[in-house]
C-alpha cells in the first residue's frame, strides 16, 4: 500500500490548505452531498414531454416532484419544463408564466412546492434537542424584482418557517441560499410519509400568507405577507433550477447525478408501464407486472386500456400489479394493458 504525505496542498490558482478555490476542506464538505430535493435540476418530465400545463387548484407536475397550484380562478397561469438555464451546468429549468394576472382570494394557494419524504429528512433530527440546520439553495430568474417568500412546514402544518430572498435584477439568473435553523419541537414524520413541505410563494392569498421570521412557529403559511405575487402580474415569468436542500449552514455545489438515477428516484412517486401477455386456451391467464422501482406507497392506478375479456387488474402493493383473464369470456385469454401509478405525497 502507498501513502501520500504532504505539508501543503495548493491549487493552480494559488489556493492553500485553508481555502481551495474558496472552499475550506472539512468533513462536512468533503463527503458527497445528500440533496433531499429530487429532480432539482428539472431534467425529468414523465407526464408531459415538455408541454405546457394550464394551472388550476389541483396540483399539476410540469416536471417530476415539483407540484404547481394556481388556486385563484381569475388568473391564467402555465407551468412548463424549459431550456432557459443559468449556465452550462444545467440543461433544464421549471417555468411559471402568468398570462393574465389576478390577486388571489384570501384562502387561495398559488405555489411551487416539493414535499420531501420522511425517510429523506429524518436524519436531520427535527423534533429533538439535536435538530440540525439545513440550507436550501437554487438558481432563480424572474421578470419581477422584489422580495419573495419560501416557507417550510411539517406534515401536520403546525410548525412553519417563512424565509425570504430578493430578486434584484429583472430577467437575470441569480443564485440564492437560505439557511434554516433546526426545529427542536413539533412532530416530524420519519418514514414514507410527508417529512417536510417546501413552498415557493407565487401569489397565495392574505389568509394563507404570514410574515417572515427567523424561528419556527405555529402559524402556517404558503405565502409571504407583502411579498411579490407572480400570479398577480400579467406577463410575469419565473424560472427556477438547481434546487438543493442539505444539512448544515453552507450551500455546497449542486450534486449532479446520472439521469437514470434521478429517473429512478422520481419513479418511486410516479411511473408508467404496461403488460402484454398471451397464453393457450387454459382456464385463465395470470400475469404479474413489477414496477421499475419500489414505490413509496401502494399507488393509485389508472389504465390506458382495460385487459381483454372480463378479467381483473389489481394493485398488490408497492412493487407489483396482478392481472387475471378468464377464458369463459375470450377464446384465448390474454392480458394487455397500460397504466400510470401515482404515489405522490
Amino acid at each position: 500500500m502507498s501513502n501520500l504525505s504532504v505539508n501543503t496542498i495548493t491549487d493552480a490558482l494559488g489556493g492553500s490548505t485553508a481555502s481551495i478555490n474558496g472552499l475550506t476542506p472539512q468533513a462536512s464538505n468533503m463527503a458527497a452531498t445528500f440533496n433531499r430535493i429530487i429532480n432539482g435540476a428539472m431534467t425529468i418530465d414523465q407526464r408531459n414531454a415538455g408541454a405546457a400545463l394550464t394551472l388550476t387548484n389541483a396540483t399539476k407536475f410540469p416536471v417530476d416532484r415539483f407540484g404547481l397550484v394556481r388556486d385563484t380562478g381569475a388568473a391564467t397561469c402555465t407551468g412548463q419544463q424549459s431550456s432557459t438555464v443559468p449556465n452550462g451546468e444545467f440543461t433544464k429549468s421549471l417555468l411559471w408564466t402568468t398570462t393574465t394576472g389576478a390577486t388571489a382570494g384570501v384562502d387561495d394557494d398559488c405555489i411551487i412546492r416539493q414535499y420531501v419524504e420522511g425517510f429523506n429528512f429524518a436524519n436531520l433530527g427535527f423534533g429533538t434537542a439535536t435538530a440540525q440546520n439545513f440550507t436550501l439553495s437554487f438558481w432563480v430568474r424572474s421578470s419581477v424584482t422584489g422580495t419573495y417568500g419560501v416557507s417550510f412546514a411539517n406534515s401536520a402544518a403546525d410548525r412553519c418557517y417563512m424565509a425570504t430572498y430578493s430578486i434584484t435584477v429583472a430577467n437575470t439568473w441569480e443564485f440564492k441560499t437560505i439557511t434554516v435553523v433546526g426545529d427542536t419541537t413539533g412532530t416530524w414524520v420519519p418514514d414514507a410519509g410527508l417529512g417536510l413541505r417546501i413552498f415557493w410563494d407565487m401569489g397565495s392569498g392574505t389568509s394563507r400568507s404570514i410574515a417572515a421570521s427567523s424561528a419556527w412557529g405555529s402559524s402556517y403559511g404558503t405565502g409571504l405577507t407583502g411579498g411579490v405575487k407572480i400570479a398577480a402580474n400579467t406577463g410575469a415569468t419565473f424560472y427556477i433550477t438547481g434546487v438543493q436542500l442539505e444539512a448544515g449552514s453552507t450551500a455546497s455545489p449542486f450534486a449532479h447525478e446520472n439521469y437514470s438515477d434521478t429517473l429512478q428516484k422520481c419513479q418511486r412517486y410516479y411511473t408508467v408501464g404496461g403488460q402484454k401477455d398471451s397464453s393457450g386456451s387454459g382456464a385463465t391467464t395470470s400475469s404479474t407486472t413489477r414496477y421499475g422501482v419500489t414505490m413509496r406507497a401502494a399507488p393509485a392506478l389508472s389504465f390506458g386500456n382495460s385487459p381483454q375479456g372480463a378479467g381483473t387488474v389489481l394493485p398488490a402493493g408497492t412493487d407489483w400489479i396482478s392481472a387475471t383473464e378468464f377464458s369463459a369470456y375470450v377464446s384465448q385469454p390474454s392480458i394487455n394493458f397500460s397504466y400510470t401509478a401515482n404515489a405522490e405525497l
